[in-house]
């Protein structure tokens, strides 16, 4: 009988040393956000392969660790529109109007770029906010403060030029 105890005391302690070594691969969902710091438009973008919307609301989800953990990264693809007003040069007639559509469309600008996601305290993520400034340069966050807070911590203003020549 006491040898059942042991056994069944060893099979509890290992089941908590197995909970304690996965606490740190804990994923949980999240929305991604997309924060244009451009005169251009930002179609769509993706989040280490997650899609979301480029016009600066919320899409749902994306799966991300509830603990920061060092090496932590984010590849981001974005689709840009360097002519977001265009459509209202196009012709009316139906035909002529998806012929223009369709050559507009082959200018849009693709991109992709891994950037680091800066550490969060203990499990005080909230969402992904991906911020797109001049020169194709990308940086993300996870504060839960709104962008418009003083507290946010990319102070960046909005509808920022492209410069003639970007740094390199």
């Amino acid at each position: 009988m006491k040898t059942m105890w042991a056994i069944w005391l060893l099979g509890l302690f290992g089941l908590a040393l197995v909970g304690c070594s996965t606490a740190d691969n804990e994923m949980a969902g999240g929305n991604i956000q997309a924060v244009n710091h451009t005169l251009n438009n930002i179609n769509w973008l993706s989040v280490n392969g997650y899609r979301a919307d480029g016009g600066g609301g919320r899409s749902c989800c994306i799966i991300m660790p509830t603990k920061w953990r060092p090496g932590l990264k984010a590849h981001i693809e974005w689709e840009v529109d360097t002519d977001q007003f265009a459509y209202s040069k196009w012709p009316s007639d139906p035909e002529g109007y998806r012929a223009a559509q369709l050559k507009h469309k082959a200018k849009y600008k693709h991109y992709s770029t891994t950037v680091d996601v800066p550490e969060w305290s203990g499990t005080e993520s909230c969402d992904l906010k991906v911020h797109f400034f001049t020169c194709n340069q990308v940086e993300v966050t996870t504060s839960c403060w709104a962008p418009s807070s003083p507290n946010y911590p990319i102070k960046a203003p909005m509808e920022m030029k492209e410069p003639p020549v970007c740094p390199k």
